[in-house]
């Protein structure tokens, strides 16, 4: 598994930068992305795949304490994410 500071490390081992600049620019793009989908708009990257909030409606569920007792989860947003057609198939 590669988390946050393996990929700073691999884009500055690519890109001939230093790691501190390969953050700064990691941490922007992240940003961005989130700026965006806090916006309400959608980050669609050829290729890669689209990043997009959809609403989930409100449900009734099961409390996790009283499994008797039926409450009401609200509705929310939630980012969602769809792979692109060249990550699917390097996927497979």
């Amino acid at each position: 598994m590669i988390n946050k500071a393996g990929l700073i490390e691999k884009v500055a081992q690519s890109t001939g930068l230093s790691k501190s600049t390969s953050g700064v620019a990691f941490n922007t793009i992240f940003a961005t992305i989130t700026k965006a989908l806090a916006g309400g708009d959608t980050v669609n990257i050829a290729g890669f795949g689209k990043f997009e909030v959809k609403k989930r409606a409100a449900r009734m569920g099961v409390s996790p304490r009283k499994t008797t007792e039926k409450i009401k989860i609200p509705a929310v947003k939630v980012a969602r994410f769809r792979a692109g057609k060249v990550l699917k198939s390097a996927v497979r």
